[in-house]
């Protein structure tokens, strides 16, 4: 679990601070003001829960394995796919529609982080 969850998070902080610096020098002149503060909100998360993937992995080598633990890591990571995916997405797109799946992420991040708590607490 520690090695994949560091190659998770280790690769999705390389793609946010990627889209980040894009989103600063490409799509700046491009996208309207509120568009480009989607986008930085989608960038901004992404980066926190990545790093959120990172405790985990680095947690994984002192509490035991369960789980709570394997789900919080995949709710995270999930949590990016839907929550900022989806704010990049319509941030370039216009397409309001998306705006729907971003509560799911949300829902995913929350998940992510009690399951998180609740394997602290279980641990012994």
């Amino acid at each position: 679990m520690l090695r994949k969850y560091v190659v998770i998070g280790s690769l999705n902080l390389l793609v946010a601070v990627a889209l980040g610096a894009f989103g600063a020098h490409g799509l700046k002149s491009i996208l309207t003001a509120s568009q480009l503060n989607t986008y930085e909100t989608g960038v901004h998360y992404h980066m926190i829960h990545a790093l959120g993937i990172l405790a985990i992995a680095l947690l994984s080598a002192h509490l035991k394995t369960s789980r709570q633990l394997l789900w919080s890591g995949r709710l995270l990571f999930t949590g990016i796919i839907l929550f900022s995916g989806s704010l990049y997405l319509l941030s370039v797109t216009g397409i309001k529609i998306l705006g729907i799946i971003t509560p799911l992420g949300g829902v995913a991040f929350l998940l992510g982080w009690l399951l998180l708590a609740v394997a602290a607490l279980r641990n012994s």
